[in-house]
């Protein structure tokens, strides 16, 4: 950079000595007053000196007739008014969000919250919730007005959910072990499932399969048992203890599948599971499907899974989907615990009301029911 300095009685002046000498593209880089002339002292005047600079490396001539020739040129490439209104009318869209958020701690624009009204009824888990509809509004946001509303949100929400479930291993009892055993907490409808198993793998499948229950608390649920393997022509046997489980087990080897009906107990307490385990052998060769009810609260489920995982819970059965219009415990349970969901049963006709869950047409139940809620 060259630099010079300059020295007049203004301020004015000094500007101009620099614009003559060093052109439009100078750079001041220092300013202050002098005194100068007088003698011994006295009569001085006060001058303004300036430093200042001028960068050869840049081409100012050359900058100056690109600009002439800019502002003489009509122009001919014109920004996309419509791409511009557009991305401003967004940008708007989200500042008012954020304010609207900033001064109402949580609230989000009508329609993200009516979904997330819809969610808090559904009983989704917050956790999952408020990630969910914090993405719902960050998509909502950045979309313009028109477009929003005829907007897939369905099919967002349906991928969004989809996304954080473990799909591929929902589904039924495929054979792919001998032995499958039903266990749960009293009440949720195992031995009504397990008859629903058995008649699909008898009457759809043509399997050789056999009955096996530990229920000796309950002689209603042993006869209600034994009544479902005369109807489909199958064995059933009483097991009391291990030794009458070993012993039923070496029974139905033979057999493509063995349905084991585990007593339904209490299972808050730590002691039933260690009971079962005393009964049942769980080894390699056996699935165990967890049965819960949908019209049970979701606190509870989770915490009736969490005794059972040790022993482990391979797949959930929900029951009684026809009793009740809520399903995100089912989606909580799958997402927040990674849990496979083998069937969902919706009433007592055995074996109809029974189908296999697929992770998507657990979302569409879900969605239906927003409907209603609209």
């Amino acid at each position: 950079m060259k630099v010079k300095k300059y020295t007049a009685k203004s301020l004015p002046e000094a500007m101009k000595l620099v614009r003559a000498d060093l052109g439009s593209g100078a750079v001041i880089l220092n300013t202050r007053e002098v005194q100068a002339g007088g003698f011994l002292g006295f009569f001085t005047k006060k001058n303004i000196e300036i430093f200042a600079g001028l960068d050869q490396d840049i081409d100012y001539q050359a900058q100056k007739k690109q600009v002439k020739q800019v502002i003489s040129e009509p122009v001919q490439q014109v920004v996309q008014d419509e791409e511009l209104t557009k991305e401003i009318r967004q940008l708007k869209k989200m500042v008012h969000n954020l304010s609207v958020q900033n001064k109402e701690g949580d609230s989000y624009p009508a329609f993200v919250e009516q979904w997330r009204s819809f969610l808090q009824v559904q009983e989704i888990d917050s956790s999952i919730s408020e990630e969910l509809v914090s993405q719902l509004n960050s998509k909502y946001s950045a979309i313009d007005g028109p477009e929003a509303e005829n907007y897939d949100w369905n099919l967002w929400l349906t991928n969004w959910l989809s996304a954080r479930m473990k799909k591929s291993d929902f589904g039924g009892f495929h054979y792919e072990t001998k032995f499958l055993n039903l266990i749960g907490p009293t009440g949720v409808g195992k031995t009504t499932t397990i008859a629903k198993i058995g008649a699909k793998a008898v009457l759809k499948d043509g399997k050789k399969v056999a009955f096996i229950t530990t229920d000796t608390y309950r002689i209603a649920a042993i006869e209600q048992l034994k009544t479902y393997a005369e109807i489909l022509n199958i064995p059933c046997e009483v097991a009391y203890t291990a030794e009458d489980f070993k012993k039923a087990k070496e029974k139905f080897s033979d057999f493509d599948l063995v349905l084991v009906d585990s007593a339904g107990r209490n299972f808050l307490n730590r002691f039933y599971i260690e009971e079962l385990q005393r009964v049942v052998h769980f080894d390699k060769d056996m699935k165990n499907y967890l049965v819960l009810s949908l019209t049970s609260k979701y606190k509870d489920m989770e915490t009736i899974y969490s005794q059972f995982k040790s022993l482990p819970v391979h797949k959930v059965i929900f029951t009684k989907k026809d009793e009740t219009t809520t399903f995100g415990a089912m989606l909580n349970l799958a997402i927040s615990h990674s849990v496979p969901i083998g069937y969902i049963t919706n009433g007592q006709n055995v074996p109809d009301d029974m189908f296999e869950a697929d992770s998507e047409e657990l979302i569409q139940m879900l969605l239906k029911e927003k409907l209603k809620h609209d």
